[in-house]
């Protein structure tokens, strides 16, 4: 051990552990706080050198690991430091679970040292008061739930570590609640680090914003915006941050922070929050907080508590659990009636299945839905991923979604009395606040040709999500479908230009536009299957989905040389966002299980109203909003992921209920056979309940490939 000298504004450490590329200093309690501890780590991270570096507050301990032939450096940096104004940083990931991990492991260490030190040091009439003071609480617990008509684990807790007492056997009682404190313990520590893994993997997954400088709207990244900015969000789009409107009107679907789903109306001095989706409106928010935390864990929390996106097989390991409790107190008095031996009677109450059911099971669809977020797969609750294991029919609609994320315009066709560059900048100008795929497209094409815009237009809005609209001057302005320019805004296409469109649009997604109620012109607009699309579905259709059915709003002929080039047999063409959701509603009437795949403001209603629905990371906000699953990646790859994953899971659980159910029986067997002490069977239940735990956290063979 070495000792730095005493300098007035060094810190003084001592060297506790000294090997190439790894050393521990101590510099001692209270030396630093949490805060300066992780700027400490911050100073030590920024230096090339360093691989790893961990501070600890509570006993002022410095671990770094370094590169090869750097000793020298990590400790000058160290005496670099000023220990009147050492650094503060913020709490980062990596402190997070270390500091979940010491806290448990200093848990567990205090439960065996009080066990030892009442074992060895403390006298008798002493530890029985505080073994009577320990029972009490389980017993309070067991009558409490009584109270509420509930004959659950925690009545069979508190019979068996009472009955234990009656019996004098004061070391069974002992040891039944030290374990039971221990998988409490170790169950609220799995808890803990899955939800924590869970809430790293979140994201707003929002990169810019249209923010208000100088009077103008700009388009910046959504990391420069600051506190009292004013930024823009149009119909269909994201809230990215806490805020309160200044200008406009919106309803404003607020369902991810209170689980409402009517939309709400939101004007000015309204609050609105991020995460939340603006329906229809658009409406200018002063920026009042950056952090999406809170978001965040109103999502996990969200995922382990609601019952109405609890998984049936949650709710079903829960009632199970309760509902053998009353068979193990049978069990009790009929082997107490025909052995008249209580300590083999007792092995009964010893060996339980509830607990390790009821622990099991949550950490099991937690672990699943924590693995999907590492493929980068968010999953808002354990019933949806329990829904895509049973589900038969998967629906999918066609652009964006089937069909390649990134599209490009063919060809831009004018009509009479409009230029070609005219036609483009103006749908561009229109299409460059919205996210969908196409809209993207045609932005690119504007760009990649150098066509400028000013924004001379009005603000823009979804019109029922078909299209968008606005106005230049006195002119009227909207881009869509043609069923939306034609039928729903009534604007004319003459002979002339029906004849151009039967001739240049043959097998293109196509959209038009439409000034002062005249047809102005139409983009074509390629849109190739993703290159993994048929794989995808051939691999859904091996892992039991009987059906693919694709929905598209794009001509016939469009929608048949897709399908055609995916395998896909079943295919509906011109269909109209309610007509999708109609379609869906009834396969469900039918006795399906629909999953519904979506990426456009228009495949919302069919979103909702299918059993279990998926967005793709490059839909549109309100999509994404709706779904119950959204695929972050690119590709189309995580719905096959998510098939085995939900199949595995299910798998996993009934595998688990095998385990309990035969391990405990063998218990119990060898108590009443008097073979085995009812102590004994009680540890190693308790033991067998924390391994099950432990194991149910295992990465998913999906998640390994």
């Amino acid at each position: 051990m070495s000792l730095v000298s005493d300098r007035s504004a060094a810190l003084r450490y001592a060297i506790v552990y000294d090997k190439p590329g790894r050393i521990r200093f101590r510099l001692g309690r209270d030396v630093f706080t949490k805060e300066q501890g992780y700027g400490i780590e911050e100073t030590f991270f920024a230096c090339p050198f360093v691989v790893d570096a961990a501070a600890t507050a509570v006993n002022g301990g410095l671990l770094v690991h370094y590169r090869p032939g750097h000793r020298a450096d990590v400790v000058g940096l160290l005496e670099g430091l000023d220990r009147h104004a050492l650094p503060e940083g913020e709490r980062k990931d990596s402190n997070v679970l270390r500091e979940m991990d010491e806290e448990f492991a200093n848990a567990l260490i205090d439960i065996f040292l009080m066990r030892m030190f009442f074992k060895f040091f403390v006298p008798a009439p002493i530890g029985m008061f505080f073994l009577f003071k320990s029972a009490a609480k389980y017993w309070k617990r067991g009558i409490d739930a009584l109270a509420r008509g509930n004959m659950n684990v925690d009545v069979l807790d508190a019979v068996s570590i009472g009955v234990a007492i009656s019996q004098k056997d004061f070391k069974t009682a002992s040891s039944v609640m030290m374990l039971l404190r221990i998988t409490a313990l170790l169950g609220d520590y799995t808890k803990k680090k899955v939800h924590h893994s869970l809430s790293r993997s979140l994201s707003m997954n929002v990169d810019s914003v249209w923010a208000r400088v100088d009077g103008a709207e700009v388009q910046m990244p959504l990391e420069d915006v600051r506190i009292d900015d004013v930024i823009r969000v149009r119909s269909g789009n994201i809230i990215p941050l806490d805020g309160e409107v200044v200008e406009g009107e919106a309803t404003v679907n607020e369902a991810s922070m209170t689980g409402e789903a009517m939309p709400v109306v939101r004007s000015f001095a309204h609050s609105v929050f991020a995460g939340t989706v603006v329906d229809e409106g658009s409406i200018c928010i002063k920026v009042r907080s950056l952090a999406n935390d809170t978001r965040i864990q109103n999502i996990v929390n969200m995922i382990d508590t609601s019952e109405r996106l609890k998984a049936n097989i949650h709710s079903n390991a829960e009632k199970l659990a309760d509902n053998i409790v009353p068979f193990s107190f049978v069990a009790f008095f009929g082997a107490l009636f025909l052995t008249r031996d209580m300590p083999r009677a007792m092995s009964v109450l010893m060996v339980d299945y509830s607990c390790a059911i009821r622990l099991s099971t949550p950490i099991c669809i937690m672990t699943s839905i924590k693995n999907a977020s590492n493929r980068r797969i968010l999953i808002k609750g354990g019933k949806h991923i329990e829904s895509f294991a049973t589900a038969n029919v998967a629906v999918f609609d066609k652009t964006g979604t089937l069909t390649w994320s990134c599209p490009t315009v063919a060809k831009v066709v004018p009509f009479e009395g409009y230029e070609r560059s005219e036609v483009l900048k103006i749908s561009a100008c229109l299409e460059e606040h919205f996210p969908h795929s196409v809209a993207k497209a045609i932005v690119r094409r504007a760009e990649a040709e150098n066509l400028e815009h000013q924004e001379e237009h009005a603000d823009v809005e979804y019109i029922v999500a078909h299209g968008i609209a606005s106005s230049i001057g006195e002119d009227r302005v909207v881009i869509g479908s043609r069923h939306f320019i034609c039928d729903h805004e009534g604007v004319p296409l003459s002979d002339e230009n029906a004849a151009v469109i039967e001739r240049e649009t043959q097998g293109y997604s196509t959209v038009y536009l439409a000034i002062g109620g005249k047809a102005a012109g139409c983009i074509c607009v390629q849109d190739p299957p993703r290159p993994e699309a048929a794989r995808v579905l051939d691999n859904l259709a091996e892992l039991g989905l009987d059906r693919m059915i694709m929905l598209t709003g794009d001509s016939e002929a469009a929608a048949k040389i897709v399908a055609e080039e995916l395998g896909i047999k079943e295919y509906r063409s011109q269909m109209l966002p309610e007509q999708k959701a109609l379609f869906v509603k009834e396969l469900k009437d039918a006795g399906n299980t629909v999953i519904m795949v979506g990426d456009g403001v228009n495949d919302s209603p069919a979103l909702s109203q299918a059993d279990v629905s998926v967005a793709m990371k490059d839909g549109a906000d309100l999509a994404k909003e709706v779904s119950d699953i959204v695929i972050l990646d690119e590709n189309l790859e995580g719905l096959v992921v998510l098939r085995k994953l939900s199949n595995e899971l299910i798998g996993r659980v009934n595998g688990n209920y095998k385990v309990i159910v035969g391990f405990n029986t063998s218990l119990i067997a060898l108590g009443l056979g008097g073979l085995l002490p009812a102590s004994v069977g009680a540890v190693l239940h308790n033991l067998s309940t924390m391994f099950l735990s432990w194991f149910s956290t295992r990465p998913y063979e999906s998640i390994r490939q």
